[in-house]
């Protein structure tokens, strides 16, 4: 890949940063992801003057390694759900690669890019939130969508046909409600979604009554993720009298699709998909079109 492309596109969210290149058309070239939690190395911790400043902290150089192979962007788009401190290691490490890279951290409007806000105060939705609206709009055109997101929490967003976000349901994720259980009571293990991922799949599903305490949660946790997605999905196609599309994607959407009753489709991009449209949309303002 040669040449300038336009967009740097970054989704932060509460457990990892997901990034991606986009041309001017708005397709995806190159992506990746890293973690927040990962250490810090000595390299990334020392500041460029030497002083031992914090450029970048708490992303190892590996992570992001792909980006000094990367054409120079002319800007970067980014959502950002993690707070300010994500934010400032954000930009550090994004000036390091491409120093006075202009930064565009979007936030919820009114309407953009054929999405309408269905909130009284359109601001206080989150931005990685809009960005999905925005991109799975433009997936699955003309189509009454159900947009689940499954991370650290666990978002659902109705999406009329006509890209009029008319509300959504917020809940604790897989992983989180494993973790949450053991952090508040004195006799349970605290389980996160990667230690117990072996046991997701046939065996579980032929043994969801479980007669071993990891098995128990991670099979009441997951059950739990996947009946609050079908239950909101017959609710909302009871309520539009209608098919309703439901679209899964985060970072736990393998586990809880896999037990899944009831029909839906996988996309783990429509938040770098919509900052795509959204970067499109700025430029072409920019550009005066």
């Amino acid at each position: 890949m040669s040449g300038r492309a336009p967009f740097l596109l970054i989704d932060a969210g509460n457990s990892r940063v997901k990034w991606a290149l986009a041309d001017a058309p708005g397709a995806l070239l190159r992506s990746g992801a890293f973690a927040h939690a990962q250490e810090a190395s000595a390299d990334e911790q020392a500041a460029p003057d030497g002083s031992g400043g914090n450029v970048g902290a708490a992303w190892r150089p590996a992570s992001i390694v792909e980006w000094a192979g990367l054409p120079p962007p002319d800007g970067a788009w980014i959502s950002n759900v993690a707070g300010e401190a994500v934010a400032e290691r954000l930009k550090a490490v994004i000036d390091r690669h491409w120093p006075g890279l202009p930064c565009t951290f979007i936030r919820a409007r009114e309407r953009q890019c054929g999405v309408v806000n269905g909130y009284g105060a359109p601001e206080r939705l989150g931005s990685d939130r809009w960005a999905g609206l925005i991109g799975a709009h433009a997936a699955f055109p003309g189509e009454p969508l159900l947009i689940a997101t499954l991370g650290t929490a666990t978002t659902l967003e109705a999406l009329t046909a006509d890209g009029r976000f008319v509300g959504g349901m917020i809940a604790p994720g897989w992983s989180l409600m494993m973790r949450s259980l053991g952090e508040h009571t004195a006799q349970l293990p605290t389980l996160a979604a990667d230690s117990v991922r072996t046991l997701v799949g046939d065996a579980l599903a032929q043994h969801w009554f479980a007669t071993e305490t990891h098995h128990a949660i991670t099979a009441g946790s997951l059950l739990a993720q996947a009946g609050l997605l079908e239950r909101a999905w017959r609710e909302l196609c009871r309520a539009w009298d209608k098919p309703v599309r439901l679209v899964v994607g985060g970072g736990a959407a393998g586990d809880v699709a896999g037990v899944l009753d009831v029909p839906h489709t996988r996309h783990d991009t429509l938040v770098l998909s919509g900052l795509a449209l959204i970067a499109a949309q700025d430029g072409a303002v920019d550009r005066g079109m």
